[in-house]
């Protein structure tokens, strides 16, 4: 593919393993002038590959989509590296967004992010807020964060800031951080993003732009214990506060002793208190 063309606005990376009725719903919620923004899918090793046909016999109306496969299920970290890789090799963009199956995108998500960066050179990585929900609905909540770059570099020594599907980079911080670090399993966007808090400015929109998908058999939840973890190494990593990174560290040690189900109740019931 020719990268000598005007450039693309925004490349959306969106990595698959098993799950064609999540990713079917995510397309369907992509809103965004046709020829400005494609969609590329890695398919990481599913049993059923992913391929253009399937998509295009899905009556999803959505033409700009390049589907990568790999030929065996590496995991999301090189899932996602392969699709870094394939943007720089054969694309001419300026932003990289992320995206998983099941996340739903509010109609303006794009437009707003891609005109906040346009507005905004000095920031080179953004997020928004969102909703966390299950399929069914019944357990909801919104997550929110600081917004101003001073702000969130304090709360990251907490949480990670950046929810993962709400994120959109410019694609120069890729030639000068490399891809997502493979030494941080579970938590490789936490270490990821970190180092994109240290290298750029960055900014949170202080509006509900996506909403993600609670699934218990997730790998996020599955493999909570290992991810605290992998946060609390994060932090030990690359924590730049030293009373805030004692505190980050004495939290994550904390929350390795309460179920998360509770954390879930918890939330959910001060979604419907407020």
């Amino acid at each position: 593919m020719s990268n000598s063309y005007e450039p693309l606005d925004v490349c959306v990376l969106i990595p698959c393993y098993n799950n064609l009725p999540g990713l079917f719903r995510t397309l369907q919620s992509i809103c965004y002038p046709p020829g400005k923004l494609l969609v590329l899918v890695v398919d990481d090793g599913s049993e059923v590959p992913v391929t253009l046909d399937i998509l295009r016999n899905s009556n999803i109306n959505f033409p700009s989509i390049h589907v990568l496969n790999l030929e065996q299920n590496s995991g999301i970290t090189l899932a996602l590296n392969a699709g870094l890789k394939w943007i720089e090799d054969n694309l001419c963009v300026r932003y990289i967004a992320r995206l998983d199956c099941a996340d739903i995108c509010h109609p303006e998500k794009f437009y707003k992010q891609v005109t906040f960066l346009n507005a905004n050179p000095a920031i080179g990585f953004i997020g928004s807020w969102c909703t966390f929900q299950t399929p069914n609905a019944t357990l909801q909540y919104g997550y929110s964060t600081p917004t101003a770059h001073s702000k969130i570099i304090r709360e990251m020594h907490y949480r990670n800031v950046f929810i993962h599907p709400t994120v959109m980079f410019r694609v120069e911080l890729i030639k000068t951080l490399g891809y997502y670090p493979t030494n941080y399993p579970h938590v490789e966007d936490y270490a990821y993003f970190w180092r994109m808090v240290k290298r750029t400015k960055t900014a949170i929109l202080d509006d509900f732009l996506v909403t993600c998908e609670i699934n218990v058999k997730g790998i996020s939840i599955k493999n909570r214990k290992k991810q605290l973890k992998g946060r609390y190494n994060v932090v030990s990593e690359f924590g730049s506060i030293p009373h805030l990174k004692l505190l980050g560290m004495a939290k994550l040690r904390a929350m390795m002793l309460v179920p998360y189900y509770l954390i879930l109740l918890l939330k959910n019931r001060k979604r419907r208190a407020n």
